[in-house]
């Protein structure tokens, strides 16, 4: 969330900034302004009566040593009095802390100068593209043909097992999927990354620290007997491994990566963006994290782009990459890259990642912070990335590496999966 030091420092110019993507950001940012202003009033309230009610105590003993016993009476029910005021002044105080809070929740991270301005997935600007879409031959066929074709995923006896949305991958395609899987980590390892298994289940303020509670879109699968959340992404549980942390600035950057299942409920999706593997409500994800010093994240932003565009040419894959509008930035991340592949038999572009730099709003959340020397601790930045996402990766490969004989396997993924092609 945004750092109420920084909102009183730079009211003008954070209104400036969140109105491209809140209308209504000027009357929200007052309203933290106004907040702050009755929270510092009630803690200099409390802060008053206390010392003067400390200052009572002493007066009191010491006119009960003097004999003068009716005026240390009188003073002690004022004392009393004291009490029961300082009392509702601190559930009073209480509930404007919870107000604030709740409020800077509702306010989205301030979007990067870089940012486009826009509406929608339609205005984001595309900064790249690289590799050739491939010709197919006459009878290609989108993936879920190929799935079912070569009995490499089931999704019928996943609606049996759990519900639409499950799918179990059965033979090669099972093989195919650990191979990427394995392929992604080693990749990132080799980058230097430290490679970690999180819980797939999170508590609630390992939600809110990443910015998925309050689950605003009901996104979030809720194990509602044991106040658990299924994770939507290793993000969650990765970054929150250094929750109410103070970091050496020597140890950062620190560099993480992750596999798990995600899960998703992915409400109102429906239509044919979302047959096969195109939207699943669990799905495998390579994920990678970093927590860096703010005067290096957006350097580390490229670092990390580069990383996942290393993958996608290695895979031979034609893709894009896209910086989000404003409209289509989710609402924690400040700058927001897109990588997209191609699916040729679909003929459409299928979103495998997101690279965003989040500067100090989950770091605010998390009260993650770094300490250089015997200065005082800062919030550090936080970042991540899909390096990458599974099921549309597996879509793009069966699609646009399919033959009239079979589906070649990408010449990387080979050493992991031992065959060369699937038929």
């Amino acid at each position: 969330m945004l750092v109420v030091k920084d909102i009183l420092e730079n009211k003008e110019a954070i209104i400036k900034a969140l109105s491209k993507r809140k209308p209504d950001a000027h009357q929200l940012i007052e309203e933290v302004v106004q907040l702050d202003a009755a929270r510092k009033k009630a803690i200099f309230s409390l802060e008053e009566i206390q010392a003067e009610s400390n200052k009572a105590a002493k007066d009191i003993g010491m006119l009960f040593k003097e004999g003068k016993v009716q005026e240390a009476n009188v003073l002690k029910e004022k004392v009393q009095a004291g009490k029961s005021q300082l009392q509702d002044l601190k559930v009073s105080s209480a509930k404007i802390d919870e107000a604030l809070k709740a409020l800077l929740y509702s306010i989205p991270n301030v979007p990067h100068e870089s940012v486009p301005v826009g509406n929608s997935e339609e205005e984001n600007e595309e900064v790249k593209r690289e590799g050739t879409i491939p010709t197919l031959h006459a009878g290609a066929v989108p993936h879920w043909e190929l799935l079912k074709k070569y009995d490499l995923v089931d999704f019928e006896v996943g609606v049996k097992i759990t519900g639409a949305g499950f799918p179990v991958y059965k033979g090669k395609g099972a093989r195919l999927q650990r191979a990427m899987i394995n392929f992604f980590l080693d990749e990132a390892v080799n980058a230097g990354y430290d490679e970690v298994i999180p819980p797939l289940l999170i508590n609630e303020a390992s939600g809110y620290g990443t910015g998925q509670l309050p689950d605003k879109e009901g996104q979030m699968y809720h194990t509602q007997v044991d106040d658990l959340y299924l994770i939507p992404t290793a993000e969650v549980p990765v970054t929150n491994l250094y929750r109410d942390e103070i970091i050496p600035v020597e140890k950062l950057p620190i560099k993480n990566v992750a596999y798990t299942p995600c899960f998703r409920r992915e409400a109102g999706s429906y239509g044919k963006d979302v047959r096969g593997l195109n939207r699943l409500h669990q799905f495998d994800k390579v994920e990678i994290v970093q927590v860096v010093d703010p005067k290096n994240s957006y350097k580390v932003l490229e670092d990390m782009k580069n990383h996942v565009e290393s993958l996608l040419v290695k895979l031979g894959l034609p893709y894009r990459v896209l910086r989000l509008c404003t409209g289509d930035l989710s609402f924690t991340s400040a700058l927001t890259y897109d990588f997209e592949v191609f699916s040729t038999a679909q003929d459409r572009w299928l979103e495998v990642s997101s690279v965003s730099n989040f500067e100090t709003y989950q770091c605010n959340r998390l009260k993650l912070r770094y300490r250089e020397g015997a200065e005082k601790p800062q919030l550090a930045h936080t970042l991540n990335g899909s390096a990458l996402a599974l099921p549309r990766m597996l879509a793009a490969i069966l699609e646009n590496y399919q033959t009239e004989e079979g589906i070649d396997i990408p010449e990387v993924l080979v050493p992991y999966t031992g065959f060369k092609s699937i038929s």
